[in-house]
């Protein structure tokens, strides 16, 4: 009797372990998703509390910091109008966790729209005040790329 019920304390800490990583795996997408948007609608102001102060961004031109990549998103040097998001994976590490994107981007670079294929890696960690993107890196990729789960 001690051994089934300490066999299904353990079992329910096991899901509940499994329900908190698609909970958390969930929340992640559904901020990403959200983060896309933001950056199409050049809203600055909810990136600006996203965007960790120590944040990087990695492009095909360069890689810059917090302050650089919100001036490029509201002068609209680089306009990220549409991205349509194919694939998504999610691994989560205690409370940091990694997102991959294969997306189709369309932007509107130096007064023409350009699309491409990447993969977008993203970073994040959980902090008191709400999740904090730490890394967007860009890899340019062809259409057949695809990402493992």
């Amino acid at each position: 009797m001690k051994r089934l019920l300490l066999g299904l304390i353990l079992l329910a800490s096991v899901n509940s372990s499994f329900g908190q990583i698609s909970r958390t795996a969930q929340e992640i997408k559904n901020l990403s998703k959200d983060k896309w948007q933001w950056m199409a609608d050049k809203n600055v102001d909810k990136l600006e509390i996203l965007f960790d102060d120590k944040s990087k961004f990695v492009h095909m031109s360069g890689t810059w910091n917090k302050d650089r990549e919100l001036e490029i998103i509201k002068t609209g040097s680089i306009w990220y109008k549409q991205a349509d998001v194919h694939d998504v994976v999610v691994e989560v590490f205690g409370n940091t966790v990694l997102l991959w994107n294969r997306i189709t981007l369309t932007a509107h670079v130096r007064g023409s729209d350009v699309s491409n294929e990447f993969t977008v890696t993203e970073v994040y960690q959980k902090r008191e005040e709400g999740w904090k993107l730490l890394d967007l890196t860009f890899s340019k990729v062809r259409g057949i790329h695809s990402i493992e789960h």
